[in-house]
């Protein structure tokens, strides 16, 4: 086991693991490292946790950010607003269909990264110039999709809660329309998608239950057996494992909720539905 510090980054959630070193950590602390892309600004998300040993060495904090390195990071978000304002004005000169969605200064102020979505491949490669030769800097345009500008601008999901790609989810998880299907969910639009217009994340944090609870559940509508005759099923709730089943007896009609287990039904007579991993809303 290795003792290691959580550091994230900004417009990401994902957990980025670095040596402690003799560092004492706080969390929410400011920290300047190395990766890739050189020297970056990060924030403590966990100040100590233990991993098992990787099979490469991780990289140091190279140090817990001085004032100086907070005001860089200040100026940097400073110059923003003007940057994303000349790219516009940039993109319109080259007739280019673009949707500037946000832009950032490497820490040390060597490159600027513009984020944007569009329809199609855009050529870009007069823009860069022209942008080149307004900053001096390399120039970065990196074009991500629906559910990337999303995670980027963030927002409040219809449950009331941060976005799960911008708050609490490192990575995005395949999600169909099948998982909604399988739940028992409404499959209407506004009711199973995000802000991305796509469907919600979170319908895949409980899906392995559900997909293990359906196999044991009857259909809605089919014929089951129960204590006091035959019926047929009106609605289930797989969380209580559960059916509310309808009754004609002695030419009286009436229902009873009634535990799967004392239930006689063939599952295997339903239809077995096609897969589906479009994470698309179904058109009405």
């Amino acid at each position: 086991m290795e003792k290691v510090v959580v550091i994230k980054f900004r417009n990401n959630c994902k957990p980025y693991y670095f040596s402690k070193g003799n560092f004492e950590f706080k969390r929410g602390q400011g920290v300047v490292v190395e990766t890739a892309r050189g020297l970056e600004y990060g924030t403590v998300a966990d100040p100590e946790r233990e991993i098992e040993s990787p099979a490469q060495p991780l990289k140091p904090v190279l140090r817990i950010a001085t004032e100086k390195d907070e005001e860089t990071v200040k100026s940097n978000l400073a110059k923003r607003s003007e940057a994303m304002k000349i790219f516009k004005e940039k993109a319109a000169a080259h007739s280019l269909e673009m949707k500037l969605i946000d832009c950032e200064f490497t820490f040390d102020g060597s490159k600027v990264v513009f984020y944007f979505s569009a329809e199609g491949r855009v050529d870009f490669r007069e823009l860069v110039k022209d942008l080149a030769g307004v900053f001096h800097i390399r120039i970065e345009l990196r074009q991500v999709g629906i559910r990337d500008e999303t995670r980027i601008l963030g927002g409040i999901a219809p449950c009331g809660r941060e976005c799960c790609c911008a708050g609490c989810m490192p990575e995005f998880k395949k999600v169909g329309i099948k998982m909604a299907k399988t739940q028992g969910l409404s499959l209407n639009p506004g009711k199973i998608s995000g802000l991305c217009g796509r469907l919600m994340c979170c319908l895949s944090y409980e899906n392995d239950y559900y997909a293990s609870v359906y196999k044991k559940m009857p259909k809605i509508g089919g014929s089951v057996g129960t204590p006091e005759g035959h019926g047929t099923v009106v609605t289930t709730n797989m969380l209580n494992l559960t059916a509310r089943v309808k009754i004609e007896k002695d030419g009286s009609l009436f229902y009873r909720d009634y535990p799967v287990s004392e239930l006689t039904f063939r599952r295997g007579q339903d239809k077995p539905e096609k897969d589906d991993d479009s994470d698309k809303i179904p058109e009405e």
